[in-house]
């Protein structure tokens, strides 16, 4: 069902729409040739996500794949090797750019039901500097994923182990500040341990496009070349950066609001027959649904005007809350999936 069709969009945090002051905002941009370096609003954009996130620098990128393209080369040349989870969205999400473009393998391991890979795994794929294997030189990790916060203790093992044996680390951060507002911590404290961090502003933040990859300075001033390359760089983008700009001023301590319906949702959606719902952390929500009624279960949310994410033949929802559905929306969707399962 197309978007306009919808009447509540639980599909993604990235259906969002700008707000009538982020509207504003991009209206009244000032703008330049970032290729040339001179957007001021971009460079504002870029500082404020380094400063936010404890790194140095940062550089404002398309989207959030690219992002971590860029991530993943600057860290490993052609022939090199990156340790990433199976779920995570830069090997199973986006077309496998990292080896169709960079040349780098993925070594994916099993990620648990909390989200982590087990730190016996991790050193266990990293390999020995033989030249019959890839060079392992990096260990990526997301968080949250699948809308589960990363345990911080797992973390500092983790990047430990890897720094240990000499790789450098990236965090895929798209939704890090849904992570930071439900523990209550600074972003900065949750990207510590990481060379590079990916930042989304086109999810929960609710701006209309774009990401912010953050580490070094040496490491974005290579990514500048390689966004280049990668046929992001953009010119009078500061009408897109000031969206994000907004964003970070306006939507971040907002995030608790989604969570909150989150729970809200999950809650309801577990009371009904004929499905299992996982708690969520943040502001994703997994269903699993009996197979002798998912398919019609999805389509009686379809002819509600519902929208959620069906897979594996309608038998596992995904449901998630942003700005753009209330506790209203919340509400009206449990009373629809109700009418049908309550039968």
């Amino acid at each position: 069902m197309e978007a306009a069709a919808l009447k509540y969009d639980f599909r993604s945090d990235t259906v969002t729409r700008p707000s009538a002051g982020m509207r504003a905002a991009m209206a009244s941009a000032e703008v330049g040739d970032d290729v040339f370096g001179d957007d001021p609003t971009i460079k504002r954009l870029e500082t404020r996500v380094a400063e936010l996130i404890g790194k140095e620098a940062g550089i404002y990128v398309p989207s959030g794949t690219q992002s971590n393209l860029i991530a993943l080369m600057n860290h490993c040349e052609r022939g090199d090797e990156y340790i990433v989870g199976q779920q995570a969205h830069c090997y199973r999400w986006e077309a496998g750019g990292a080896a169709v473009l960079g040349s780098i393998q993925p070594q994916p391991l099993e990620n648990a039901p909390d989200g982590t890979i087990s730190l016996a795994a991790i050193e266990a794929a990293i390999k020995p500097d033989d030249p019959h294997f890839a060079r392992t030189r990096l260990l990526a990790l997301e968080n949250t994923i699948g809308g589960k916060i990363l345990p911080a203790d797992y973390v500092q093992a983790a990047t430990a182990l890897a720094k240990q044996h000499g790789l450098a680390c990236h965090l895929d951060g798209a939704r890090l500040f849904n992570a930071a507002v439900a523990l209550g911590v600074p972003a900065a404290q949750l990207a510590q341990p990481f060379d590079t961090v990916s930042i989304c502003l086109s999810k929960g933040l609710g701006a209309p496009v774009g990401s912010v990859l953050v580490g070094s300075k040496e490491a974005i001033a290579r990514a500048r070349r390689l966004r280049k390359m990668l046929g992001g760089g953009m010119r009078q983008a500061g009408i897109l950066a000031a969206a994000g700009l907004y964003a970070l001023e306006h939507n971040i301590e907002r995030l608790a609001q989604d969570h909150a319906n989150a729970r809200t949702l999950a809650q309801g959606l577990a009371k009904l027959p004929g499905l299992s719902v996982g708690m969520p952390d943040t502001n994703i929500v997994f269903v699993d649904i009996d197979p002798s009624v998912g398919p019609a279960f999805a389509a009686h949310l379809a002819q509600h005007r519902i929208g959620v994410v069906s897979m594996y033949g309608s038998t596992r929802q995904r449901w998630v809350t942003h700005l753009d559905v209330d506790a209203k929306a919340v509400d009206e969707a449990l009373s629809v999936a109700a009418q049908f399962l309550s039968r």
